[in-house]
Order: C-alpha cells, then sequence, then structure tokens
C-alpha cells in the first residue's frame, strides 16, 4: 500500500467521523457544528483531488449498470454536499458570522434539513458501492480465516443492519428525508455515544444495501 492510499483511507476515514458528529448537531453544539461542517467540505475536496482519476475518466469508456449507478450516487452526494455549504452559510452564527448575509433562513433551514439526511444516506450508498474495498484488507489481515470467523462477520454485519432498521424508525430519518416534521428533535439528557452508535447502525443499513445493489448490478452483461 502506497501513500496516496494510506492517505485516502485516512481521509475516508476522517470523512465518516466527521459526518456521524455532524448528524448530533445540538449535542455537540453549533458553533462546533459550524466548524465541523468546515472540516468536513475541506475533506470532502481532498477526497476528490486524491480521486481525481475517476473524475477525468467520467466521460470515457463504456457506462455499465454499476457505473451508472456510482457516478449517479456521487452527483447526488456533491449536490448534497453544496446544498449543506450554501444553507450553512446563511444559517451561521459562529465560524461563518462575519460574512454580510441577510434573509434567507426559512428556506435554507429547509434547504439544510434535507442535504444533510439525504447526504448521509448517498455517502453512506457510496460506501457500500466500495466496500469490497474494505472486505480484502480485513481478508489480507487474517489470511488463514476459519469458516467459523467468516459466519461470525456475517452475523456481526446482519446484526448491524437489522437493528439499522430499528434505529432508523426510531429516529424518525425518513421524516426528516420528506419533510414530514420540520425540525430534528434531540435529547439533550442522552449520551452523545448512544446517538452516535444509532447513527452508525444506519448508515451500516445502506452500506450493506449499497454493497449487495452494486454486487448484483455487476453481475448484468452489457455487449
Amino acid at each position: 500500500m502506497n501513500v496516496k492510499q494510506i492517505i485516502k483511507i485516512i481521509t475516508d476515514i476522517a470523512m465518516t467521523f466527521v459526518l456521524l458528529l455532524l448528524m448530533s448537531y445540538s449535542l455537540v453544539g453549533e458553533a462546533m457544528h459550524e466548524w465541523l461542517g468546515i472540516v468536513l467540505f475541506a475533506l470532502f475536496i481532498l477526497h476528490h483531488i486524491l480521486n481525481s482519476k475517476w473524475s477525468k475518466s467520467l466521460f470515457k469508456g463504456k457506462y455499465t449498470p454499476y457505473r451508472i449507478l456510482q457516478t449517479v450516487l456521487v452527483g447526488l452526494a456533491l449536490c448534497s454536499m453544496l446544498g449543506s455549504m450554501v444553507s450553512s452559510i446563511i444559517l451561521s452564527r459562529y465560524a461563518l458570522s462575519f460574512l454580510p448575509i441577510t434573509g434567507g433562513q426559512s428556506w435554507a433551514r429547509t434547504l439544510h434539513m434535507l442535504s444533510a439526511y439525504w447526504g448521509f444516506i448517498f455517502i453512506s450508498l457510496h460506501l457500500g458501492l466500495h466496500w469490497n474495498i474494505m472486505l480484502g484488507m480485513v481478508k489480507r489481515m487474517f489470511k488463514n480465516q476459519t469458516s467459523l470467523q467468516t459466519w461470525t462477520v456475517r452475523l456481526v454485519g446482519l446484526l448491524i443492519t437489522g437493528y439499522g432498521i430499528y434505529a432508523f424508525i426510531k429516529r424518525d430519518i425518513g421524516s426528516y428525508m420528506f419533510l414530514e416534521i420540520q425540525f430534528v428533535f434531540f435529547d439533550f439528557d442522552e449520551p452523545l455515544v448512544l446517538f452516535l452508535l444509532d447513527y452508525i447502525a444506519v448508515m451500516g443499513l445502506f452500506v450493506f444495501i449499497g454493497h449487495y445493489f452494486a454486487e448484483a448490478l455487476k453481475r448484468i452483461k452489457i455487449n
């Protein structure tokens, strides 16, 4: 593994961790939320610089069903990120409060909620498309993996997915995505770690969906 690959992995892990913290919003504090948003945007730019080879080949080669899905998800994640940044600039009361922006608070809140929750799902699905890389790293670390270990890993994955469905419903994420609820509810007595564990499970659910949907698309042959 070369230096660039290591930087890519560190960047992706950092993006995932920051994204999870951003979803906790008021639990980490509004000022911290804004600074974390700036950090995520910087990591997002770095991620695309490190993967510029993929961007340059965007209009080259044949588009398979898998490649179409991958490209669409990247585009949707990019739109979500831009929506989050534009709305956060308008809503900022700390990190970017020096900007002479007035008005637009109402539509910016709506855009921010949509961008945040849909972006979380798009990025999780995108991670699922590349989950084979993580699985390959694990296999290289445990070359002599027994069948018991293999099935244990699969069982853990299924448990995370099952709990992810429960957490998705429990946290009303679908309601936020479709604006059925206009304001996000936070229980300030809840430990941050429990909130994060629920969102990690939800992310795991969509990683699972993205991974297996991508594997199914890869089996489709186009002449």
